[in-house]
Parts: structure tokens; sequence; C-alpha cells
């Protein structure tokens, strides 16, 4: 039952996005004051974007009785935790000691999805305010239940009453006939989970098991924070003319990044040297979570851990993953050499003495070209995307193709964590309240900077006959608005938004029978289509011309100004894939046969030099900072792929006519509301009518971007 755990298999925008027209797009308030005077203000915005858009109260303030985080009354102080989790494992003995009692009958699943859904409700939302809330207490108290809740489903991943319960229900053929097909793939998605943790082994291999989970989850939580230490040098070693460019301590010097937005070549190159110079107990962990997870993968009957990972996904195992990523490679390897070609020619306008691109000149020449070539500044844009006016234009967009509307509603005291998050009810025209989104959107300190989608809740059909309405929640880190100007957005912002909302109606429009494949509880490469479709409406003017004006004058966005976005956007797009692929192909091999032929600085050179057109720069270790090996282990091909889906189902349904209502329904209807009911394949297959060959994909994937 380990699957119960997992938020949403959804990446951190941060791993997904490959294209961004500029490396300069933080904030943008402070750059448009000039706006403020002379214009008059518009004040015709909806109660959406008056919401999203007013300056927000620094504390609560209202009157009444505290009814805790989310509703959840026991959470109103940090100690409610623990409250929360003792009825959780009362509820859970209770569920255990049902599911191993009652006859063999379709029932079964009910209880066991009741059993995961219990489990679900104290373990997402802990581990959701773990990394969200502002007050230490409320955290160390989310660590701890995260940690209890943990150590039961380590205890129901070894309970052969439960796991026999399971297997006799899909023994049973008279039983299976019974039932329909989202309840039998329910079925075996559970078995799958139970015998991932060898609940089918011997007890000493169960055992063996454990342990290894446990080095798995240790080994990656001290990898994921190396991943962040700062690498440190003496200050002597440095040219003087770049040591101000740095952090200095005494008369050492600590370098925390890549600096790619450094103007400074020197900069940027001894940040990259420094900051990816390999350090021993890094490599150490990394050994040691590759060997572990190939260690499980091989006791619980895989080759390899890829094999293990990809097995329910929608590539289907690590033979398809590779094949499509050497298509790939070879569809923009010519692309990506004339693409550095032109940055070699701007860079030498700045550097005519060493003009070669290298691994560290990329991103900035990049963003320089993008923004010389196209004449673009996230100023000119910003005014046109205020956050609320983002918010009226996704309402739009649903209103039009779902029958849905995005409606503020006030919160409680005591429901949200910090000033600002806004809770919308997503309501539909004739269903009523499908779900509610909870958006913790402006920026603030020790927030993290990475756009996510959190499961709060599943939906799933309760006893009664009704429907137990999904909760989740958006975080993204945008600038806050002030009392004269409200929270002005980037289009990569903006884009940003969309994609995350894209998960988020993937959670409001699945109506599954079973919270345990509610919404984003799917592949990772599938969870990541209907999020990157959403992109798709973020950058057609058909859209954007109906919703996005100027704060202050109401004038739409010009054409020419998202055209020019567009084209900025494509412009190095093959040299962003060619990395994505590079980095892809890396991970599979790193999970890929067991021992590793070198080690893994060697096959990094190996890799980079075969699928990348920048060399490998000796006395380096970029995979000591790939935080995305944790989490995203034989994964980090899902962007790639489920964009080529996403490529395809925008010019085979959309395109056309991006808001049409009978499209939108088709999708809903066809994808969505399955969530991962069904094999994401046949969900695929179900929307464009065939199953699309690997060739049509990774055409989509370079047309899409090229």
């Amino acid at each position: 039952m380990r699957r119960l755990l997992s938020k949403s298999g959804v990446m951190p925008y941060g791993m997904r996005k490959i294209i961004a027209y500029s490396t300069r797009t933080n904030k943008i308030c402070g750059g448009i004051g000039y706006l403020l005077s002379g214009t008059r203000k518009v004040t015709t915005w909806t109660p959406l974007a008056s919401a999203f858009n007013a300056k927000m109260d620094s504390k609560d303030e209202r009157n009444g009785s505290n009814v805790g985080l989310f509703g959840v009354p026991e959470l109103s102080e940090p100690n409610g935790f623990r409250i929360a989790q003792e009825n959780c494992l009362r509820e859970v003995d209770e569920l255990v000691k049902m599911a191993v009692d009652m006859p063999t009958s379709p029932k079964v699943v009910t209880v066991f999805d009741k059993l995961s859904d219990a489990l679900c409700r104290v373990a997402d939302l802990a581990d959701f305010i773990r990394v969200a809330h502002p007050k230490s207490e409320y955290i160390e108290a989310a660590e701890e239940a995260c940690f209890t809740v943990g150590n039961m489903v380590e205890r129901l991943n070894t309970n052969l009453e439960l796991h026999n319960s399971l297997r006799d229900l899909l023994n049973n053929q008279d039983v299976l006939q019974r039932m329909d097909s989202e309840s039998i793939r329910v079925a075996e998605l559970f078995l799958f989970d139970f015998e991932q943790s060898g609940i089918h082994l011997s007890a000493g291999k169960r055992r063996k098991v454990v342990k290894l989970n446990g080095e798995i989850l240790r080994n990656g939580s001290e990898f994921m924070q190396g991943t962040q230490t700062a690498n440190v040098i003496r200050r002597e070693l440095l040219p003087e003319h770049i040591r101000m460019s740095f952090i200095t301590e005494g008369d050492t010097i600590k370098i925390n990044g890549l600096y790619t937005d450094s103007p400074n070549d020197i900069v940027r190159e001894v940040a990259y040297k420094v900051f990816l110079y390999p350090n021993p107990t890094q490599g150490e962990l990394l050994d040691k979570l590759l060997t572990a997870r190939h260690q499980l993968a091989n006791l619980v009957g895989y080759p390899t851990y890829a094999d293990r990972a990809l097995k329910l996904s929608l590539a289907r195992n690590q033979t398809y993953v590779m094949e499509f990523l050497e298509m790939t490679a070879s569809h923009t390897h010519d692309r990506a050499l004339e693409e550095l070609s032109k940055l070699k020619a701007v860079k030498r306008k700045y550097n005519n003495t060493n003009p070669e691109i290298k691994a560290w000149d990329l991103p900035y020449y990049a963003g320089l070209a993008r923004h010389q070539i196209c004449d673009l500044n996230s100023s000119d844009y910003a005014p046109y995307f205020s956050l609320g006016t983002c918010m009226d234009g996704l309402s739009m967009i649903f209103t039009s193709l779902y029958g849905i509307q995005l409606k503020e509603e006030d919160t409680e005291p005591g429901e949200i964590w910090a000033p600002g998050v806004k809770k919308v009810a997503v309501v539909h025209e004739s269903e009523g309240v499908l779900g509610y989104i909870y958006c913790d959107f402006f920026e603030r300190l020790g927030k993290s900077q990475q756009d996510c989608h959190f499961t709060i809740r599943g939906g799933r059909c309760l006893d009664d006959g009704s429907y137990q309405t999904p909760v989740v929640v958006l975080m993204c880190s945008f600038p806050s608005p002030t009392s004269s100007t409200p929270s002005l957005l980037t289009h990569s912002m903006m884009e940003n938004l969309f994609h995350e909302m894209g998960h988020a109606m993937h959670s409001m429009l699945a109506r599954t029978t079973y919270q345990h494949v509610t919404g984003t509880r799917c592949s990772t490469d599938f969870a990541e289509v209907p999020s990157v479709l959403m992109e798709y409406f973020a950058s057609d003017y058909r859209v954007l011309r109906l919703f996005a004006k100027h704060y202050k004058t109401g004038e739409t966005l010009p054409e020419e100004m998202i055209t020019k976005l567009c084209s900025a956007k494509k412009l190095f797009s093959a040299c962003d894939i060619q990395q994505q692929v590079y980095y892809s192909i890396l991970d599979q091999i790193y999970h890929g046969e067991h021992p590793l032929p070198k080690t893994t600085t060697d096959i990094l050179a190996d890799v980079q030099n075969k699928y990348s057109c920048l060399p490998y720069i000796p006395g380096t270790a970029w995979q000591l900072r790939f935080g995305h090996l944790v989490g995203y282990g034989a994964k980090y091909y899902s962007y790639l792929l489920s964009r080529a889906v996403a490529s395809l189902i925008w010019q085979q349904c959309f395109h056309s006519n991006p808001l049409d209502r009978s499209v939108g329904e088709d999708y809903r209807r066809k994808m969505l509301a399955f969530g991962g009911g069904k094999e994401p394949t046949e969900l695929v297959q179900n929307m464009l009518g065939k199953e699309p060959t690997m060739t049509q994909l990774v055409e989509a994937l370079i047309k899409d971007a090229l």
C-alpha cells in the first residue's frame, strides 16, 4: 500500500518546464512604477478578479471559533495532528478487521479504498502542511504525523491476511464477473502495491524489503539535502575582480548555485565548476540509493528498478522509453547544432576572445538572444496579466469547455495557514459544487519556490450515494499585490498558473468510484498530460484576447505581442529538448542494469558527450545536484512524453476551436473523468481515436517546440 502515500504523481513545475523565453522573470512589480500615474484605473473587475487582485490582509481579524486547517476541527492547533492520527489509526484497525473477516465479494474493494482514504486524509494533509505552513510547531507536528502514518503503512504492507483477502477476490471468477472494470483495476492496483512491498515473499525476504525501503528513504533524503548545499572555496583562488559576485565568509567564498543570470562569463564558469565539483559524500549516497533500488527491484521480481517503476505507466517499459528518447535525440541534433552556432555569434559580440558556447553559457545567451531578437520585455506584458485577470480567464475557459465557474468563497477563522490564501469553489452549471481549490499564490519568507499541486482529499463515492468532493491546493510564488498595484505576472508565470490549474481540474472533474484512483492519482507520465495541455490555452491569442486586459486602461493585449512571445519560446528549443533527453537517458541508465559499468560521473560524461551538443566539463558531477533522481527515479522522461501526447490532443481536438463545448465535454468524459481508473494508454486512445505511434509522438513533440 505504499502508493497510498503519494500526493499525486505530479512533477514540480521547475523540472517540467523546458522552454522559457527568459531566465530573468522573478519579480516585476518594481519595474512598472511608471504605470501608476496619469491613467484611469479600471474598476470593472469581477468578484473573482477583485479577490485575487486586492492587497492581502496581513493577519486574520475575523471573529468566530477556530474551525481548524481545511475545516478539520482537530487541526485548530498543532497538537491536533496527534488526535487526527490517533483517530486514523483506530479507523484503520476497524477497516483491516472488516477486510479480513468479510466474505469474498466486490465490497472488499470498497473497504480497501476506505482504508486508503483514511490514511490519505491524514498523510496527504500532513505532507502539504510540513512544506507550506509558516509555523515550525505545525511543521513538526505534520512531520510526526507523516512518520506515524508511514509506519502504519509499513505494517499494512506486511499484513498477510489483508493480502490474502485481496488475492482471493481476484482469483474468484464468479465474483469478478459481477464487478465493473474500475473495481477490478483498483483491486489489481492494490495487489500490485502489496507485491511491490514483497508481501508474497518469505518472512526473511520481507524483512529485507523493509530494510531496503528504509535505506532508500534515508539515503534519498540525505542526497536531496546535499543537492542544495553550497560548495566552499578559498577566497584567494578566485580572481579578485569577481569575488564580490559571490557570498564571502572570512577567507572563503560560498557558491550556492550556477549564477545563470550573471552577465559575466567568468562568474558563470567559476560557479559551474565549483558548484558542480564532485562531493564524495553525495557520490556515496547516490551509489547507495541506486544499489538499494536495484536490490529491491530484484527482490520483488524485476530485472531492474526501471522495469519496476514503469510497470503501470503510459510508456509501459524501459525499452519504449529509450526508443522514444533516442528518436527524439536524432530529430533534434542537427537543429541544436544550428542553434548553438547562432548563440556563438551572439556571444562573439560580448566576448570575441572566447566565443565558444560552453555549458554555463547556454541559459544566459539563449535568454539574451530571445530578448534581442524578439524585443521582449517582461514589464511590457505583465500589466495585461494581473493575477485576478488570469483567474477570470481560467474561469472563462472552464465555463466554455465544461460549464464550470470558479467562485471565491470566504474562509472561516483557522481554515487557512497563511495570509493571502484564497478558497475557490469549482461550480458546475447543473451538477453544483464539484470541489474546492485552495490557492496559496503569493511569495513569503521560507516558502518553496516550486509551483505545485497537492491533493488534500480525493473524490470518491460514499455509502449514502453522495460524492466526497475533492480538495486540492495550488501553491505558487507570485509577487504580492499592493494597495496600488495587483499581482502582475510575467507570461511565464501565467503559463505556470495554467499548468497547475490543469492538474487541479483533473482532480475536480474526475468522478471515480474510488479515491485510490481519483484525479492525478495515476502514472506520472499521464498525470502531466492535462496540465501541459492547459499551457496551449495560455499562448493562443484567440483565448488571450478574451481576458488579457491592461489592469489600468482595460486595453486588450495586442496580438503582435503574443506573436513575439510565441516566437521567442521556439528559439533555441532544440537545445532545451536535447538537454531534457540527456537528463532522461541518464536517469534510465542509472536505474537500468546493475552493477553499473562505470562510476556515475563517468556515465554522465559518456551520456552528455553522446546526446548533448555541449560536451562534458571535466571535474564536474552534475548528477550529484540532480535532485529529481530521488522523487522521479526512472520517470524523468515523463515531461517529454506527456508533452508529446498533449500536443497531439491539442492539434487534433482543440486547435481549430479551443473553446468548443462539445470538445470540452468529450475530453472530460473520455479522459479526465477516469483519473487513474483506466489504463493510461486506453484513455489516450479514447481521446485520439487510436493509439499514437512513437513516430507520431516524436513528430508532435518536435513540431510543437520547433
